[in-house]
């Protein structure tokens, strides 16, 4: 890619808060950095101004749009801004919009790059077809083996046109030699957390998904029954809240959960934690959080599916547990917690360097960099 500059355009609905986006920005700074011209075409949104302080320049386009006749125009409009930037490849990373890259990118008869970005749900014939437009790219990208093998087995897709890109953590902001200051201080004392008692927590959006009732379970099962449980994240359904702490004063365990919300300081949040968990009842397709915390140096126990399968080695950069299991799951957490603090600062160590080393976003944009290479002049 360095014969020439080139033009990437990357389509997304909007410029919203979420993994696709993220995804997307970062490609956008190693398009930029590389020397090649970086643009999103997508409606503005929260995310507009990290895209351009990467280094994007921002194409307006209404491509939010679910509307069949709405998206057939939207061919049309990126065909005009395709033709007018002199765009040499065209990369979708979101379903809707994807139909009208597609197209667009079939007419200008440039390469045409899709991110399947999660296990979509499939529950009927008239969603496989929609969702079918993630797997027409010349390369498909998938963040973990687990969503390869479901794009291939779904749409009978050769794994040649397969490409996996695992999620990057930025090794500098989620590094425990750079939390420095009060920043941890403070969150322990808004969060009512003795830091001399261990620290268990689930980062992670309140959602029936992501494992609270489990990890709540396993909180009543464990040995250490000193440890606190705190789970950060955005609140979901104030039902769901509220039977979580239900479940809590069931189980005897309420005074040892902490429903804390959001947190814009996560590398602070996970220096409190002695183990980060993973719990989600179904396969993720990566699991940012995992490789979070193993950056941060922390020993992690994660569900055993998904893309977890490919991010914890059991033993030497973490522990997996039979998913849905809460007896398993104590058990594992008793495991991590009886380890002496030196073992666990050894462990934590381990977990770091490979985080660093193969799940960093500059390890992201490189992979993400020669993919586009194989299909660039």
């Amino acid at each position: 890619m360095k014969d020439r500059r080139l033009t990437i355009l990357q389509i997304l609905p909007r410029l919203a808060m979420g993994g696709a986006e993220r995804v997307a920005i970062e490609t956008a700074e190693a398009i930029k950095s590389s020397g090649h011209r970086a643009l999103i075409g997508a409606q503005s949104g929260p995310f507009a101004a990290a895209a351009t302080r990467a280094g994007a320049e921002l194409v307006t386009l209404p491509l939010a749009t679910k509307n069949p006749f709405k998206i057939w125009r939207n061919i049309g409009r990126l065909e005009r801004v395709m033709a007018r930037e002199g765009v040499d490849l065209v990369h979708a990373h979101s379903r809707a919009p994807a139909w009208s890259a597609y197209y667009a990118a079939r007419r200008r008869k440039v390469p045409f790059v899709t991110s399947y970005h999660g296990a979509y749900g499939e529950n009927s014939g008239l969603k496989h077809r929609y969702n079918q437009v993630m797997a027409r790219g010349d390369l498909i990208v998938v963040p973990s083996r687990f969503i390869a093998e479901l794009v291939m087995s779904r749409y009978g897709v050769p794994e040649s046109r397969v490409r996996v890109v695992h999620g990057g953590v930025n090794p500098h902001l989620f590094d425990p030699a750079a939390v420095l200051g009060d920043r941890v201080s403070r969150l322990a004392k808004a969060w009512r957390l003795d830091v001399s008692r261990p620290v268990i927590m689930l980062p992670a959006r309140l959602t029936t998904l992501k494992g609270h009732k489990l990890l709540i379970e396993a909180l009543a099962r464990m040995r250490h029954t000193d440890v606190l449980a705190v789970c950060v994240g955005a609140a979901g359904r104030p039902a769901y809240m509220q039977s979580l702490l239900a479940l809590a004063r069931q189980g005897g365990v309420e005074d040892r959960l902490r429903l804390v919300g959001t947190c814009d300081d996560m590398p602070a949040a996970m220096m409190l934690a002695d183990v980060v968990v993973n719990a989600s009842v179904q396969p993720e397709s990566f699991g940012l959080t995992i490789i979070e915390g193993q950056a941060m140096g922390r020993v992690v126990v994660a569900a055993g599916h998904g893309g977890a399968l490919e991010t914890v080695r059991p033993g030497e950069t973490g522990f997996l547990f039979p998913p849905g299991d809460a007896p398993a799951l104590a058990a594992m957490l008793d495991q991590a917690l009886d380890m002496p603090a030196l073992v666990r600062i050894a462990f934590g160590q381990v977990a770091r360097a490979e985080a660093v080393r193969e799940f960093s976003i500059e390890a992201m944009q490189l992979r993400m960099l020669a993919l586009y290479a194989e299909l660039l002049p």
